[in-house]
Order: structure tokens, then C-alpha cells, then sequence
């Protein structure tokens, strides 16, 4: 299928539905009404929502039209999001796209649902992901792939590709996502639209089904930066319910966008990039560098910087990830909510029948990534390899780490404010394409999963495009809790990127 052609950069944001509901211009009735009916019409065609929450959209809306002058300081008032599906929300379906989790309604609310709802916004469903979040394609879904709007043949990305693809084919102006190894950035990238990891510890995880504990984070995908950063400030800040989570002074992150780059440092890692191991695509590789032109024309300076370690960053991810998923997911047992799968009550196979019930269920809940995973981590951690493999890949981890802490080091090291690389080394690929193939699909995460391994934030902007019309992201890597220079950055690139602001053209749906 021939990718869409480029439409105009007419989405609607979060900010101008805000400010719209603000004034009076429309109301929040209206704007909801228009996503759930474009929602109605185009989500067969992306598989991008698992859940819609009409009545209850459509009610929250209406309450937010009562009480308007009331809640008129709110910062997402009026604004319709959706939520990926390993985010709890009360009372409505939470399936992490596993059969294991089927019909299970959560009886607590994620902090990241509740704030946005006390910000004002309306959750109008939940996004199609790879289940448990494990997967780049969203095709580890058990309810089918998605579809990226650019081009139905190919995937929008994962995990967070359900969430992408409803910002990309205006079916939201916001969705939430979580990144694990670039489960945010990766989805933006193919998708042409912009994607934040915040820094660990910057945003609640309570409520979050958790893949891998050490590596998660929940951040926003969005049509435009301003946008991101009016989310970061309503998703940011301690959380008592989350231990993980920091006190930290949460930023004006809107105030810090200027439209330029002036001063700031763009470490640029170009032996990592131009050693042809991390196998760029040419028309990436171009479109990388008109980014960096780009912030070179808004005042930015350019400082080549060395990862050593960076290479290793990939293997040190796949094996403390499914280490970490393989204790998580020991929970779904088939006891206590989700799937069971009963059996009778005799030992003619051997073995008890409370131990038959957790293989059955367990085999017949997770798909085949998942179970993938979940036997490298328990292989990883068992005795005799741990030393040899997950305590070795933890060593490794602190080197990734001090590679970036001496780029950011103004005394001993490059003193850069922000590390540019490509989001991912591809344009988004075909669905089916890597589906037999886990490795590559795996060796896709090389500029994504170092951003979780040292908990920095990190963001993807439209970079550009293919020579087919398929978008290209610039990642930007940040010093922790400085997502301010970030989106700063960020809002350069995208006032000085051409394209920056094109959308798929929806006009043949």
C-alpha cells in the first residue's frame, strides 16, 4: 500500500481545545462528540482503541460545560485522551491487550488517570498495545495489530502503538503511553508525531502493570511539544503511593519554550552513529542531520561526544527487562482476577491440581513474546547464570550510565545540555516483516532503550521524512528532571523542521 500523502498541519491541540472550551468558542460536549464520532468511524481502520468510553466521555463532558467558570483555571479542561491499556482506570477495562487479563475491571484508579481527570481532561478509551507492553509493532496484541496512519501495511510501532496512532490519526489530540525501552519515543517516531519518556521517578507509576519496575515510566504522545509539556505538568510530581517516585520542583514547562536554542549543547555521539554497526537507513541518517542543521540554525551548539558503552546497551536492556517481567508477571496465577483456566480435580497428570491450573492458565493467557520473555529472565536469574548474566548486564548498565554523566559534565566532561541521536534506525517497517524474526525487531530499540537503563528523560520529535512519505524522529536525551531544556530543544527543532508539523492525509478514509 502507497504511504498517505502528507496533510495539512491543521490537527487540533490540547492547547487550543483548552482554550477554546475556556472561552466559550465550543463546548466541551461538542469537542468530545467530534473525537468519539471520528473515533467511531476510523478505529476499525487503525485498531488504535481496545475500549471506548462513551456514555462516561460524553457525561464528564457535559459536567465540565456546567461547571466551566468554575474549572476554568484547569490545564487540560475539555481536552480528550486516551489511555494505553496497562494503565488501570476504575471500574473500566484494564486487559494490558492479554487474554490473561480478560474482563478485568480494576477497582483503583492510576495517580497519572486521576490527575488528569482533576486537570480537566476526558478519557475517552484505551489504546491498543503489545501485550504487557513486551514488543516494537504492536502485532503482541491479543487484540491484533494496530495500523500506523501513514500507511496502513505498516505498524505504527509499539508498545505504545495503539496510543500513536490515535494522535497520528486525529482520533485524540492527547494519548498516554509508558516506555520501557522506547515503548513512547519508537511509536512517535513512526507515527510523525511527538513522543516523552520523562525522567524515572518524575511521574507516579502506581497503577501501572508493571513490565519491568526499574525501567518503566508513563509520559505523553502528542501533536506538538507545547503540548507535551502542558501534560508533563499535569502528570509530574511525588506520589506517596509510589516509592519510586521523587520529590522533585516540578517546572512551568510551557514557560520554557522559546522557540529557539540559543546556548544550549547538543552532544552528538557520531562514532556510534557513523560506524555503520547500528545499522542506520540512509534516508534516517539524512534526515538526522537537517535536525541537526535545524538546531544549529536556532542557536544551538554541536559537540561531538563518545558513548563507549553504548553498544552494549541493547543486550543489557534484553536481559534485565525479562528478568525483571519474569518476578512481575509471576502474579498472573489465575487465583485472584484475570483468565482461568480450571481442571479436574485428580492427580492423573501427575501433578496437584492448584499447579495444573497455574501451567494451564499461564499457558493459554500469555502470548508467545511474553512467554519469551518471561523464560530469558527466569534463565537469566536462575542459579548458576545470575552472575554470568543479569549481575554482569547490571555492571554494564552503571558504565551506560557514567558514559552519560561525563557527557553532561560541564568540569570534566563535554558539558552538553541534551544528546541528539535518531529515534529508531528505520522508518516504520511492514507489519510481519520482524514478526518471526525477535532479533531484529529487538536490534530496532538500539537509540531508545539507553534512556531507561540510566532513568534520563528523553524525547522524539518529527525529523523529517522517506523518500516515501514515512516520518522520521530526532531523539533528544537529557540530564535527569531537566525535561524543561528537553522540550526547549524540542520546540526549536519543531519551529525550524519543514514538516514538522505534517499530518497523514485522512481525506481518502
Amino acid at each position: 500500500m502507497k504511504p498517505a500523502a502528507a496533510g495539512s498541519a491543521g490537527a487540533e491541540t490540547a492547547t487550543s481545545i483548552r482554550d477554546a472550551v475556556r472561552t466559550g468558542r465550543r463546548s466541551a460536549v461538542d469537542v468530545c462528540g467530534h473525537y468519539l464520532d471520528r473515533i467511531a468511524e476510523g478505529n476499525g481502520r487503525w485498531n488504535a482503541l481496545t475500549a471506548v468510553f462513551r456514555d462516561e466521555a460524553l457525561t464528564r463532558a457535559a459536567e465540565i460545560d456546567r461547571r466551566r467558570n468554575e474549572w476554568r483555571d484547569r490545564p487540560l479542561l475539555g481536552v480528550p485522551i486516551t489511555i494505553k491499556d496497562v494503565i488501570c482506570t476504575r471500574g473500566q477495562p484494564t486487559t494490558a491487550a492479554s487474554r490473561i487479563l480478560a474482563g478485568f475491571r480494576p477497582p483503583y484508579e492510576a495517580t497519572v488517570a486521576t490527575r488528569l481527570r482533576e486537570a480537566g481532561a476526558i478519557v475517552v478509551g484505551k489504546t491498543n498495545c503489545d501485550e504487557f507492553a513486551m514488543g516494537s509493532s504492536t502485532e503482541h496484541s491479543a487484540y491484533g495489530p494496530s495500523r500506523n496512519p501513514w500507511d496502513r501495511e505498516r505498524t505504527p510501532g509499539g508498545s505504545s502503538g495503539g496510543a500513536a496512532a490515535s494522535v497520528a490519526a486525529a482520533l485524540a489530540p492527547v494519548a498516554i503511553g509508558s516506555d520501557t525501552g522506547g515503548s513512547i519515543r519508537q511509536p512517535a517516531a513512526f507515527c510523525g508525531i511527538v513522543g516523552l519518556k520523562p525522567t524515572y521517578g518524575r511521574v507516579s507509576r502506581y497503577g501501572l502493570l508493571a513490565f519491568a519496575s526499574s525501567l518503566d515510566q508513563i509520559g505523553p504522545l502528542t501533536q506538538t511539544v507545547r503540548d507535551a509539556a502542558l501534560v508533563l505538568g499535569v502528570l509530574a510530581g511525588r506520589d506517596p503511593r509510589d516509592a519510586t517516585s521523587v520529590e522533585a520542583p516540578v517546572d512551568d514547562y510551557t514557560a520554557a519554550l522559546t522557540g529557539e536554542a540559543t546556548g544550549l549543547r547538543v552532544g552528538v555521539p557520531r562514532a556510534l552513529l557513523e560506524s555503520g554497526d547500528a545499522g542506520i537507513d540512509d534516508e534516517v541518517l539524512a534526515a538526522f542531520r537537517q535536525a541537526l542543521d535545524a538546531m544549529q540554525a536556532a542557536g544551538a551548539t554541536l559537540v561531538d561526544i563518545d558513548l563507549p558503552h553504548a553498544e552494549y546497551a541493547v543486550p543489557v536492556y534484553y536481559l534485565v527487562a525479562p528478568a525483571e517481567a519474569s518476578s512481575n508477571l509471576a502474579r498472573y496465577d489465575g487465583v485472584r482476577y484475570g483468565a482461568r483456566c480450571g481442571v479436574a480435580d485428580d492427580e492423573a497428570n501427575g501433578g496437584s491440581p492448584i499447579s495444573t491450573m497455574y501451567d494451564r492458565t499461564r499457558d493459554a493467557g500469555f502470548g508467545p513474546e511474553v512467554k519469551r520473555r518471561i523464560m530469558l529472565g527466569t534463565y537469566a536469574l536462575s542459579a548458576g547464570y545470575y552472575d554470568a548474566y543479569y549481575r554482569r548486564a547490571q555492571r554494564v548498565r552503571s558504565l551506560i550510565r557514567r558514559d552519560y554523566d561525563i557527557a553532561f559534565d560541564e568540569a570534566g566532561g563535554s558539558g552538553v545540555d541534551a544528546v541528539a541521536m535518531p529515534t529508531t534506525p528505520s522508518p516504520a517497517f511492514r507489519l510481519g516483516e520482524h514478526l518471526q524474526e525477535p532479533l531484529a525487531m529487538y536490534l530496532g530499540d538500539v537509540f531508545t532503550v539507553s534512556a531507561n537503563l540510566t532513568g534520563l528523560p528523553a524525547i522524539s520529535v518529527p525529523a523529517g521524512f522517506t523518500g516515501e512519505g514515512l516520518p522520521v524522529g530526532l531523539q533528544l536525551v537529557g540530564r535527569a528532571f531537566d525535561e524543561a531544556t528537553l522540550l526547549r530543544l524540542g520546540d526549536a527543532c519543531e519551529s525550524t523542521v519543514a514538516g514538522s508539523r505534517r499530518r497523514p492525509d485522512r481525506a481518502g478514509e
